[in-house]
């Protein structure tokens, strides 16, 4: 008795068998053959499946581990930005506060030296003596007479130089009121000098330690020659600021 073997196709494999031959022996060709096809298709797609699963787990893993990075990343960004704009607006309003604090008070300041503009009032006096020289000069014996013309009009040129520049002076120039020569001697020519400032009597004490002390009368003649030009056609009235003295 002869076997005839057949190429047949389940589920898309070749087989090769006996079609009247049962597959375990315990089966005929048309009974259950299919079942081990169901079972295996069955797996297959529960492999597919899970396989699915799997995959479709991973990406949503990886999906989800990136978007909490960039929740983090833009919360640590966000969180530095509103430091940031917390520091500015702070240190604004701290501008904003001191500009606003010395506008005001400026407009409420009252000058304490704005009541004695009136200079009747001022009784006190305050005398300050000194010397300089006047490196540009030849000194003669007619300086030495205080009556002559040479010495008249060199003790003239010299006390409108002082009393200008005290006039001017913003903190010295509403107390002041003379400025003498009492001498002209030899060295060069030196020229004795005297200042008088008057002030009121109910600050005479204040005025005296602080606007009218000795250093500001002093430093503010010295910064003054030091400031001058050397005046050709003036030369005469040019004052050393190293030889100046005041007490």
């Amino acid at each position: 008795m002869s076997v005839e073997l057949k190429t047949f196709k389940r589920n898309g494999n070749e087989f090769v068998g006996d079609m009247d031959t049962p597959l375990n022996g315990d089966h005929h060709a048309n009974g259950h053959h299919d079942e081990p096809e169901i079972t295996l298709l069955s797996g297959a797609q529960k492999n597919g499946r899970n396989g699915e699963t799997m995959s479709s787990g991973r990406v949503f893993d990886e999906e989800s581990c990136a978007w909490r990075v960039k929740r983090e990343l833009c919360e640590v960004v966000y969180g530095k930005i509103r430091v940031w704009m917390v520091l500015v607006i702070v240190v604004v309003l701290a501008v904003i506060i001191v500009f606003a604090s010395l506008a005001l008070c400026a407009a409420l300041y009252v000058d304490p030296d704005g009541k004695f503009e009136d200079r009747s009032s001022f009784k006190a006096a305050r005398r300050f003596n000194g010397s300089f020289c006047l490196p540009d000069l030849t000194f003669t014996d007619e300086l030495l007479n205080t009556s002559s013309n040479r010495s008249r009009d060199l003790a003239s040129d010299l006390q409108g130089k002082l009393s200008n520049l005290y006039r001017s002076s913003p903190a010295l120039g509403r107390y002041f009121s003379t400025a003498e020569i009492s001498a002209l001697r030899n060295g060069s020519v030196i020229a004795e000098y005297q200042l008088t400032f008057v002030l009121p009597r109910e600050q005479e004490e204040l005025l005296s330690n602080f606007t009218l002390s000795r250093e500001m009368v002093y430093n503010v003649l010295r910064q003054y020659l030091y400031d001058q030009r050397h005046d050709d056609t003036l030369s005469s009235l040019y004052i050393d600021p190293v030889s100046l003295k005041l007490s």
